[in-house]
């Protein structure tokens, strides 16, 4: 039998380490609201626009988005495509293909394609820039800016957000375009005159409702697969990125890791509430 003192020493130790994983859990979290309040402020400024800040947003925004747009453009073509033949077949199989249009428009454009749109920029542009940011920080390279009068928010924060934000839409804008392309390709076949149908069938759809919850679900997805891993990065998830090379290894990796856990949980919130929001 366990003494009461040995059970008092573990619910003590518990409680302790729930408390403390409470307040790192709103430490993150207030440190994303404020990342994102005062970049808020930044993108306002017109100083934040000044030539080499804006040669730097250039860049950032051309190496997060151009890059990948063919090749993406591909991928979601593709996958499109097998998905709409999959909705199309098993309509027609039920007798319900006079629904097939909707049932491919509400899954695949309202719902798929802007949620795997914000993963695939999570892994492929923001946390790969945050890891790069948490090495800079590592080595000195702010207060060196910091010096020489160039402000590193600027400089290296801001564009790599407005970059990750504006790779999510337009990556986002042209897959719905081609998905939407492809739907009525595989219903309608190149007929011209069904065209009139079809952007009535996408007229019934995208209600204003429903478009303003798709717009607003496409702009938290981008604000937070740009904002979550920079604000780990800034809060030193990373700060020990170059201590050495197994050291950095597994701090880089478990930086990427906390910010794609809480990342995940934020676009699947997200993706919760316009679920009921589309379909209460």
């Amino acid at each position: 039998m366990i003494p009461t003192r040995t059970w008092q020493a573990v619910l003590g130790d518990a409680s302790r380490g729930a408390g403390r994983a409470g307040a790192r859990w709103s430490v993150s979290w207030w440190q994303v609201l404020h990342t994102g309040a005062l970049l808020g402020v930044l993108a306002l400024s017109p100083s934040s626009y000044e030539r080499d800040n804006r040669a730097a947003l250039a860049r950032h925004l051309y190496l997060g988005t151009v890059p990948v747009l063919p090749w993406f453009a591909a991928l979601a073509a593709l996958i499109s495509l097998v998905l709409i033949r999959i909705v199309v077949v098993t309509a027609l199989s039920y007798g319900l293909s006079q629904y097939a249009l909707q049932l491919v428009v509400r899954v695949l454009v309202l719902e798929l394609i802007p949620l795997g749109t914000a993963l695939f920029v999570a892994m492929r542009c923001t946390l790969p820039s945050a890891t790069e940011l948490a090495q800079l920080r590592a080595r000195g390279e702010f207060e060196a800016m910091q010096r020489a009068g160039i402000d590193p928010i600027r400089r290296e924060l801001l564009p790599r957000v407005v970059a990750g934000s504006f790779a999510v839409v337009m990556l986002a804008a042209v897959s719905c375009f081609i998905a939407m392309g492809l739907a009525y390709l595989s219903v309608y076949g190149f007929r011209t005159s069904a065209f009139a149908g079809f952007t009535r069938t996408l007229g019934q759809i995208f209600n204003p409702g429903v478009a303003l919850i798709f717009a607003l679900k496409t702009l938290f997805f981008s604000l937070a697969v740009a904002l979550i891993p920079v604000a780990a990065a800034l809060r030193g998830d990373g700060a020990g990125a170059t201590a050495g090379k197994s050291a950095g290894a597994g701090s880089a990796a478990s930086a990427e890791l906390s910010s794609l856990v809480r990342l995940f949980s934020v676009i699947l919130l997200i993706e919760v509430a316009s679920l009921l929001g589309n379909y209460h």
